[in-house]
């Protein structure tokens, strides 16, 4: 078992109430991820060196951050009190940089968008071509990424804007650390192979899918968790024999009759000459929330601003 911080003494603390930036990353970080081990993978640490980042910072405040509980941790009330201080010193922090990137020259010039597979085919093109017109000298880097692992790098700076999808690896809307917009709400289809006795209906009902063999992406991707709630709710478990995250080889399977599978609307295009059916699912039609987010602050950053508008934009004529 790593160690834990220990309650201390009010008097153990620093007179100046000095806080390291880089440790309340580190608690952060344990917030979301749940524990040591899930931490420290995230942040490239070890799961002792997350230990002692922790026990340092209460020492430094004098009061208990972590507690026991069973074989992991869990953070006490002190540390939630601290986090909601944390998320308004980094969006003060964020808004400084905003302020000291725009003071002479007006703004940054490169920008770098982290995005989720199918919003880069469906969503980012129309976006980036606007961009490059609206601001021509911008340098843009786009890294295909989802949560959590996507806003670890929005917190770290890595990336400063964030595209995704609403499941339970995202952060909630009353997350403080962010300032989020929705941006679509992206159907999802039903891809069906040749021949499927059900492709030449208008609607599929999900139910009758039940015993078929589905392909889904695996569990930690936006649309392989969606894919499994869709089901859920439609009351059946899918039988899952294929695991593919690539829109492209999924349709190959697809067509291959390899399986069913649910396709979103923004990568629709890449199935257009394909000997698949695609058909809406009979009633209400299973969808996802499409967000962009930014961290509390950047908001006011000349560029992300741009980004932002021109996302809306792009997402505006989504089919």
């Amino acid at each position: 078992m790593e160690p834990v911080s220990k309650p201390l003494s009010p008097q153990s603390s620093s007179p100046g109430f000095a806080i390291d930036l880089r440790r309340l990353t580190v608690l952060r970080e344990l917030e979301r991820r749940g524990s040591l081990a899930r931490t420290a993978e995230a942040l490239h640490l070890t799961p002792s060196a997350v230990s002692q980042q922790l026990a340092a910072l209460a020492r430094d405040l004098g009061v208990p951050l972590t507690e026991r509980d069973g074989r992991g941790v869990r953070l006490t009330g002190q540390a939630r009190v601290l986090l909601a201080h944390a998320d308004v010193i980094a969006a003060q922090l964020e808004r400084a940089r905003v302020d000291l990137a725009a003071y002479g020259e007006g703004g940054r010039g490169s920008v770098t968008i982290g995005c989720f597979s199918s919003g880069i085919l469906g969503l980012l093109p129309g976006a980036l071509r606007a961009l490059r017109k609206r601001v021509p000298q911008l340098r843009v880097d786009v890294v295909e990424a989802e949560p959590p692992d996507l806003f670890t790098a929005l917190d770290a700076g890595q990336v400063d804007v964030a595209v995704a999808v609403d499941f339970a690896a995202a952060p909630p809307h009353t997350d403080r650390r962010y300032t989020r917009e929705d941006l679509l709400t992206d159907v999802l289809d039903i891809a069906l192979p040749p021949g499927h006795p059900l492709a030449e209906h208008a609607e599929v009902p999900l139910r009758e899918l039940a015993t078929d063999v589905w392909i889904v992406g695996n569990p930690g991707s936006c649309c392989g968790a969606v894919t499994r709630s869709v089901c859920g709710a439609a009351g059946f478990t899918p039988d899952i024999r294929h695991d593919v995250n690539d829109w492209a080889a999924l349709a190959g399977l697809v067509e291959a009759g390899q399986g069913v599978a649910l396709v979103p609307r923004l990568v629709r295009s890449l199935y257009a000459n394909r000997e698949l059916a695609l058909r809406p699912a009979q009633g209400e039609p299973p969808t996802r929330n499409v967000f962009v987010a930014v961290r509390a602050g950047a908001e006011r950053d000349p560029v992300v601003t741009a980004v932002r508008e021109e996302l809306r934009t792009a997402a505006a004529v989504v089919p």
